[in-house]
């Protein structure tokens, strides 16, 4: 993982797959930086798992983005490149397999028995999280070896926005221990 900066940096994208901890990571830093954190399931999706239209999204995403200092926690296909344009820095979750499907498999389970609300009250529950079509443990499925691939070739890539690899959650402790506070 080579070193980077974050000295100036105010917009920062956590990217990842589903069960990586995007969203936890996100927050953390936010909290870190004194940086306005959006989770952008909130911004996707309404009461009664009822789906944002591209267009609200996109349109949602960019007002966040217009802003000068925000940390998000994915950046969907149909948008990503709306915070591409402005990014400081992309922090890539690149957990094997295994560590995302288990930490989704275990998060969603808590959430189930514990009935723990989530994006605008929404609740998981073993048909919507195990066998519905756009299933999260599907999406995990149909979009690892995708979302590897992106944050591999961003990361690659000396035309992009700097990206930072992480590769396991130890990896994104000792990162994050060197984000401190930045003074406004």
């Amino acid at each position: 993982m080579a070193s980077v900066s974050m000295r100036g940096m105010r917009r920062i994208m956590v990217y990842g797959v589903s069960g990586a901890g995007k969203s936890t990571l996100a927050k953390r830093i936010g909290e870190r930086l004194g940086v306005p954190y959006h989770p952008i399931d909130d911004l996707t999706w309404e009461p009664g798992w009822v789906e944002v239209p591209d267009e609200i999204q996109r349109a949602r995403v960019t007002a966040i983005c217009d802003d000068d200092a925000w940390v998000i926690d994915a950046g969907y296909g149909r948008w990503v490149d709306v915070p591409m344009a402005r990014v400081d820095l992309i922090v890539g979750l690149d957990f094997p397999r295994w560590v995302s499907l288990g930490r989704l498999l275990r998060r969603s389970v808590i959430r189930i028995v514990t009935r723990e609300p989530i994006c605008n009250g929404n609740y998981e529950s073993i048909r919507k999280t195990l066998f519905d079509s756009d299933s999260i443990l599907r999406w995990h499925f149909r979009k690892f070896k995708h979302n590897q691939r992106r944050m591999r070739a961003w990361h690659a890539d000396p035309g992009k926005p700097p990206v930072v690899l992480l590769t396991s959650p130890a990896a994104v402790e000792r990162w994050l221990s060197g984000v401190g506070k930045v003074s406004a």
